[in-house]
């Protein structure tokens, strides 16, 4: 069972930013915000299992996304409700930043996936 999603009110926004200030994770919650749940083990490639259970604990720690088992494996969702809810406009303008390349997308060693690309 995944455990450690705060509740709304305790979102805190040092600790998101703090979790979206790693390249990695940004890249991760640019793919989340394209909508659905994303199975964790095809949002990126090249990076191991042991680094990519590292940042959903944060993400999912510091509010950013929704983890859910499902059969032998997780998946991710953006808790985009409510981030807006308690920090308006500060996705967009993260997600604004990184589409335009104003930010690393993936850091070295990362591969985005295919839907990942369209972005």
């Amino acid at each position: 069972m995944i455990t450690q999603h705060p509740e709304r009110e305790q979102i805190l926004l040092e600790n998101v930013l703090s979790a979206l200030g790693n390249p990695l994770r940004l890249h991760v919650v640019r793919v989340l915000a394209a909508g659905g749940e994303h199975n964790c083990s095809n949002v990126l490639e090249g990076v191991s299992k042991s680094t990519l259970t590292h940042h959903w604990r944060v993400l999912r720690e510091s509010g950013v996304i929704w983890q859910r088992p499902s059969g032998r494996e997780n998946l991710l969702s953006l808790r985009r409700e409510d981030l807006d809810a308690r920090f308006p406009g500060l996705l967009d303008v993260l997600l604004e930043a990184v589409n335009s390349g104003a930010s690393s997308v993936a850091p070295h060693g990362a591969q985005p996936m295919a839907d990942a690309r369209r972005g």
